[in-house]
């Protein structure tokens, strides 16, 4: 089986998170630069089969689009553009960062570390797919 990709699609920063090949777990794999996120992308799907992408859709509580929406509209695009046979999916991430924060806090991380933005993402990513997971199950 190939893996999922999930993306938590930033201004700055972009948190992807995969799945192992059987589709079971998901892992955090990085936070990069979002100006990088096209290349890498192109470098890790030639070197991993990755049968969909994951893409967090910003949304307020009400249904209505954050400022961030329209960002992820445009990375929604490329995406297409650059991955046609790849198929996307979007997937909410209402509060996910908030429940990293927390996870990260409940891991016991420390105050410094708790105010890394590139893992507050990555992990945001992982908890996406781990909830994409459990819902296929």
């Amino acid at each position: 089986m190939a893996r999922i990709i999930c993306i938590d699609y930033g201004l700055k920063r972009t948190g992807i998170a995969v799945t192992d090949p059987l589709q079971i777990i998901a892992t955090g794999l990085t936070t990069i630069d979002t100006k990088t996120f096209i290349p890498f992308l192109k470098d890790y799907f030639s070197k991993e089969p990755v049968e969909l992408i994951l893409i967090g859709e910003p949304k307020n509580w009400d249904e209505s689009d954050t400022h961030a929406t329209p960002l992820v509209r445009k990375a929604i695009a490329d995406l297409a553009k650059h991955f046609p046979n790849i198929p996307l999916q979007t997937i909410d991430e209402r509060n996910t960062s908030r429940m990293a924060k927390q996870a990260m806090l409940e891991m016991g991380l420390k105050k410094k570390e708790r105010r890394n933005k590139k893992l507050v993402d990555e992990i945001a990513a992982t908890m996406m797919l781990q909830e994409y997971l459990q819902g296929k199950m």
